[in-house]
């Protein structure tokens, strides 16, 4: 990449090194920040549209890009 090449976002860097893709982190933060869910009650919505993630990595997704999407 060079310094002045735009083809990386800002948006996709703060998803580096995570297993999901960022459009599926990006939902689950805005639907805890949004609504008042339980980290169960938020695995088991995104169980139903087929992603199957644990309890424990949900609150390392707020911490590592909840801040930045939610204000």
């Amino acid at each position: 990449m060079r310094l002045g090449d735009m083809t990386i976002s800002s948006r996709s860097s703060i998803y580096h090194r995570h297993r999901f893709p960022p459009d599926v982190i990006a939902h689950a933060v805005r639907l805890y920040f949004r609504f008042p869910l339980s980290l169960c009650m938020l695995v088991d919505l995104l169980a139903e549209r087929g992603i199957i993630v644990s309890h424990r990595t949900i609150p390392v997704w707020f911490i590592a890009v909840g801040y930045r999407i939610a204000f």
